[in-house]
């Protein structure tokens, strides 16, 4: 379990930046849902990934606008210095006989005239439907809805492992503060008995052999109890920094595990198969390769589309004033025809490695779901064996009670019983968070 959430947490101190934050001087009671709700409101990779589905949402509503009307509005103005001129050479237009003896040419003389004004200006607008892009337009636009849906799973997933993560370190807290419990009682047991050997040895029945075996084993226990609390006090750390709450420490509220009947294992398998996070990713990668396999191959069409207009011009005698236009357009790029050959190539290996990764990430998943499976069925034997020592400790712990009381046994009987229980009850807790942590994992696995 220390592995998981090793492995788990180091997601939850990427995503929180609470290192720095305040800490208020207080001590509060939460629940495991109650954490599981901080960390989700606070985690900022999950507000990244939604931030990620807003933006893609946004590229669909961009995307979508390419298949309506595009109006294009153009002008220009131009102040010419020089202007060009038309000459209309002496007699172009031919010839006036006015007498034998005298012709009048038409022109008489070399005619030159401006052409145009200084001062040129047009304006127009002009409007373009696509029309064989149009399917393009579509295909594009599912890719993006299809983009939109793997950063939802990708959310999901992400929500699920944080969840998770939260309940390992809370279950590791509560069976670090058992062992807790166990190891005191084991300290207690062990400072009993040194005070006994040191009774022991003021009346000259024993030996200093038997003491500094006795203070090793405090020693030991003392250790060990050092070292839950740095454990417990790791746990919580992480804890705080995962749910973003701003409080000194957490006090957990225990847990009475609910060990209900399991189903079989193909009912899981099949609710992975259509519920499974990485499954339903693995899926939608492929129906993206698909539909980039189609747009690879609409790209080959020619563009054509309908195109009408308007426009003004000032300044050229030549062209009309006003001129309203219509028609069709066409563009076809050649080279496109054969670079989409080698595109489609490459969107086809894309579909294969696709269609591997949902073979491979099947496997994945049965493989898991069969090795929780096992976790589970494995914690339930435990608890089951755990329960019966517990269960007889404590038979125990009461016929040392009443021998106590009897006046019947020592001190030190009554603390190894004690130590003995604690050490029972830990390991049939620890038993009982082992199955809800296998629990969580199949449910996990099957998108819940």
């Amino acid at each position: 379990m220390k592995h998981n959430i090793k492995v788990i947490i180091s997601l939850l101190m990427l995503a929180t930046g609470y290192g720095n934050r305040l800490l208020a001087q207080d001590v509060q009671s939460y629940s495991l849902e109650q954490l599981k709700e901080a960390a989700l409101k606070n985690n900022h990779v999950l507000a990244i990934k939604e931030w990620q589905i807003k933006e893609k949402q946004a590229k669909i509503e961009e995307d979508a606008i390419k298949k309506y009307i595009v109006p294009t509005l153009s002008s220009n103005y131009q102040y010419n210095f020089n202007l060009g001129e038309l000459t209309i050479p002496a007699g172009t237009i031919g010839e006036l006989p006015l007498s034998p003896t005298n012709v009048v040419l038409l022109p008489d003389i070399d005619k030159n005239f401006e052409v145009g004004e200084h001062h040129n200006y047009n304006a127009g607008l002009t409007v373009y439907q696509p029309i064989t892009q149009l399917a393009k337009i579509r295909t594009g636009l599912e890719i993006d809805r299809t983009d939109v849906t793997l950063a939802e799973k990708e959310k999901f997933k992400i929500s699920l492992q944080i969840k998770q993560a939260i309940e390992q370190l809370y279950y590791g807290i509560l069976i670090a503060q058992k062992q807790k419990e166990e190891a005191a009682a084991k300290l207690a047991l062990a400072q009993s008995k040194l005070t006994d050997v040191e009774n022991a040895l003021l009346a000259g029945k024993t030996i200093t052999v038997d003491k500094a075996g006795l203070q090793a084993s405090i020693a030991d226990q003392e250790q060990t109890i050092l070292k839950l609390n740095i454990q417990m006090q790791d746990y919580m750390g992480d804890l705080l920094n995962a749910t973003g709450l701003t409080v000194d420490s957490l006090k957990l509220e225990a847990i009475t595990p609910d060990i209900q009947p399991i189903n079989a294992l193909d009912e899981y398998r099949s609710a992975a198969a259509s519920s499974n996070t990485d499954l339903q990713i693995a899926n939608l990668n492929k129906s993206k390769s698909l539909l980039g396999i189609k747009a690879a191959r609409q790209s080959s069409l020619p563009d054509v589309g309908l195109i009408a207009g308007y426009t003004y011009q000032f300044g050229n005698p030549i062209l009309p004033a006003n001129n309203p236009i219509v028609g069709a357009s066409l563009k076809w790029n050649l080279q496109d025809v054969f670079s989409n050959k080698k595109v489609l190539k490459q969107r086809q290996f894309q579909l294969k490695q696709a269609e591997e990764n949902i073979i491979n990430t099947q496997q994945q998943v049965n493989n898991n779901i069969e090795k929780a499976y096992r976790k589970v069925n494995q914690s339930r034997e435990l608890i089951a064996v755990a329960q019966r020592v517990a269960a007889y400790r404590k038979e125990e712990m009461k016929l040392q009670e009443d021998k106590q009381a009897a006046g019947l046994n020592v001190r030190t009987d009554l603390l190894n019983t004690r130590s003995l229980l604690a050490k029972a009850e830990a390991d049939m807790y620890a038993a009982q968070l082992s199955y809800l942590v296998s629990v969580s994992d199949l449910r996990l696995l099957i998108g819940q």
